[in-house]
């Protein structure tokens, strides 16, 4: 269920930069595509507030994070809707 904490790309990461896509993968669970938006704007702009700033890099790997085990119907509609946002998202990240 959590495979993804194992991912390589996360070894060196802030410990408070994994907390919250910890919080942002259990918050998307069993969701669809469409719900994934909210919750990643919530996740950069909770880390914003923090003081956390999360490189296109890592964003890529969260939305990675986040399309796992979804099926390809639901990576393509999390795909669309990141496309869609992608202008707040980048207000909020370095």
């Amino acid at each position: 269920m959590n495979e993804w904490m194992n991912n390589p790309a996360l070894k060196n990461m802030d410990p408070a930069k994994l907390e919250l896509i910890r919080m942002a993968a259990e918050r998307t669970r069993g969701k669809s595509g469409k719900d994934l938006a909210p919750v990643m704007l919530a996740l950069i702009t909770g880390a914003n507030r923090q003081g956390i700033r999360f490189t296109p890099d890592e964003v890529s790997l969260i939305l990675d994070i986040l399309k796992e085990g979804k099926s390809e119907e639901e990576q393509a509609q999390i795909d669309r809707t990141i496309r869609m946002t992608s202008s707040i998202f980048q207000k909020h990240m370095k």
